[in-house]
């Protein structure tokens, strides 16, 4: 789905300074305040980090950065499991910071990382995250968190169809989705888009 039409006011010359807009798909699962990104590229990326298992939380609000003078906005700010914290720049090609970005994310104590969504566009990774957060708002029933689980507990994985079959009380592949991206369980999101044959296996800390 193609996010909403919009046109840039008359003499609006620095597209990065926009007002933020909303971008599909609506549903965030680690974002920390308001999700409202600037670009599709932004918006796209969050997908990746809202499946990747290394990220804890991230947010993309108050991200002006200022010095000397200038201003400038870095799309995210992230934390990872280790507590470690990084501001994320993101473009289609690439980011064209000012010079001074690397010094003014230090002094905040972060690292500063420029992100090229050139490299993830075609990949299964974004498309398989995108597809989940379809169903990011969806919350399995307990019943059907209990029977998938058990489920894996004594097969050890079962492919995606034969993981639809045990949910009984909710939308099988809303349930599958939500559990997944809750951290329940996980499938390849690299290899191939999911499908029928797709493994499903349990997360276990």
């Amino acid at each position: 789905m193609k996010s909403i039409p919009y046109e840039r006011p008359p003499g609006d010359v620095v597209p990065r300074n926009e007002p933020p807009r909303f971008y599909y798909p609506l549903a965030t699962v680690k974002c920390v305040g308001s999700p409202l990104f600037r670009s599709q590229e932004a918006r796209d990326f969050a997908c990746l980090l809202d499946v990747d298992p290394d990220v804890a939380r991230w947010s993309c609000d108050d991200v002006e950065l200022s010095y000397g003078g200038e201003t400038y906005r870095i799309d995210f700010v992230i934390t990872g499991r280790d507590d470690q914290t990084f501001m994320v720049d993101v473009a289609e090609d690439a980011p064209k910071p000012p010079d001074w970005i690397e010094l003014a994310v230090g002094r905040l104590g972060h690292a500063y990382r420029p992100v090229t969504m050139h490299d993830f566009v075609d990949s299964n990774r974004l498309a398989n995250a995108k597809d989940l957060l379809r169903y990011g708002f969806y919350r399995c029933p307990l019943g059907d968190r209990v029977r998938i689980l058990a489920a894996l507990d004594e097969m050890g994985s079962l492919t995606v169809a034969e993981a639809l079959s045990a949910f009984r009380e909710g939308r099988p592949m809303a349930c599958l989705a939500a559990l997944i991206l809750q951290g329940f369980l996980e499938v390849d999101l690299d290899d191939a888009l999911i499908g029928p044959e797709t493994a499903v296996r349990r997360i276990r800390d």
